[in-house]
């Protein structure tokens, strides 16, 4: 996710450089067969078009603020995630003892106990990001040149690494062996979360009651892990998105035909008020402007599919808020942030940096 307070422009131009070449292209052929070829009927009456563009202008509306709102609620998720994981460390940290132990254990195994926990739930995390990044056949971010460019400037940590490499550190070898042949590999880490609970509470280290407590947490993550995969993998209507980018276009393709011939008008109305210009040098540049006035209409062109065209793409790359872009959910820097508060909550001296923010976007 970007964090600075203004996207940069020229950023924003290399994004979208290619987009503004199509445009220059687009309004350039309807101006030069109309102004040199003299195609005179290569013109279309402005209200249609603007009633199309007004159309258009509804329908990005309504696709950013869907995007918008998947994108919301997937940052509310990972909020909860972040604040039932600090409980999780709260719980760890205070309810394993040997209050009620038949079998006392002494201090350092019982931080080990609580750090075998703390761990897989990192581990969890990991592997509820990871799947979060997996690419998905509706996911058009990777389909355009300019977001291919971008992710290879600058890309998620997912794509470095892979998951055996993240997790080997904060899980026995034994356990990333069952997750091998997993399909849902966050799903069993939180399976064996509570296997592991189960057996701590068999040996009386943690009370009955509390041990409820703790694994209605884990209910209550497999909750959010579920809401995380529905927007995963239930995308924005295809009907949806497919109209809305061919109506952008169609709206594109007709600006040009619209504006050539109101241009051409404002240039005829320009050169009938030369007349009562006195100065012949002022005279003589009104004539040049107004004779070239239809040239105009490709800057305006431009302008125009510009912004119709970057609002119709923001919608498209926000819809999908784990992809990884400068616009998603920063679930890496999420997940490193709840891994160094419970380290820190058990007294952990392996503490990991926080992931840097490169270029003010945060993974």
């Amino acid at each position: 996710m970007f964090t600075g307070r203004i996207f940069p422009l020229k950023d924003v131009f290399l994004w979208t450089r290619r987009d503004i070449y199509k445009f220059v292209l687009i309004a350039g052929i309807p101006v030069v067969l109309y102004s040199l070829f003299d195609l005179k009927f290569l013109h279309l009456p402005w209200l249609p078009i603007a009633l199309v563009g007004t159309a258009v202008a509804f329908i990005i509306g309504f696709k950013n603020n869907a995007s918008y709102d998947r994108l919301w609620e997937a940052r509310k998720i990972w909020g909860g995630i972040v604040n039932n994981s600090r409980s999780l460390g709260i719980m760890v940290n205070d309810f394993i003892n040997n209050e009620h132990a038949t079998d006392k254990l002494p201090d350092e195994e019982l931080r080990e106990i609580r750090e075998r926990i703390i761990k897989r739930h990192v581990a969890w995390m990991t592997a509820h990001r990871y799947g979060l990044r997996q690419p998905k056949p509706w996911e058009m971010f990777m389909k355009n040149r300019s977001n291919a460019e971008y992710s290879e400037r600058h890309p998620v940590p997912e794509s470095r690494q892979s998951f055996e490499d993240a997790v080997q550190d904060l899980i026995s070898k034994d356990e990333l062996q069952e997750l091998a042949d997993k399909t849902n590999k966050a799903t069993q880490l939180l399976a064996i979360q509570s296997r592991d609970l189960r057996e701590i509470k068999q040996r009386g280290l943690i009370w009955e009651f509390s041990y409820l407590e703790i694994e209605k947490l884990y209910v209550e993550f497999y909750t959010l892990q579920g809401k995380n995969e529905r927007i995963k993998n239930f995308p924005y209507p295809r009907q949806f998105a497919t109209l809305n980018f061919l109506f952008v276009w169609i709206f594109i393709l007709l600006l040009p035909i619209g504006l050539v011939g109101e241009f051409d008008a404002m240039g005829d109305k320009l050169l009938a008020t030369v007349a009562s210009i006195d100065a012949a040098w002022a005279q003589s540049v009104f004539k040049a402007v107004a004779k070239h006035f239809v040239w105009l209409t490709i800057p305006f062109s431009v302008i125009i599919s510009w912004v119709f065209h970057t609002m119709e793409r923001v919608g498209e790359v926000s819809e999908n808020p784990f992809e990884g872009t400068a616009n998603d959910v920063p679930i890496t820097s999420i997940s490193r942030g709840i891994e160094i508060d419970l380290l820190e909550m058990i007294g952990s001296k392996n503490i990991p940096k926080p992931i840097p923010v490169e270029h003010m976007i945060q993974m």
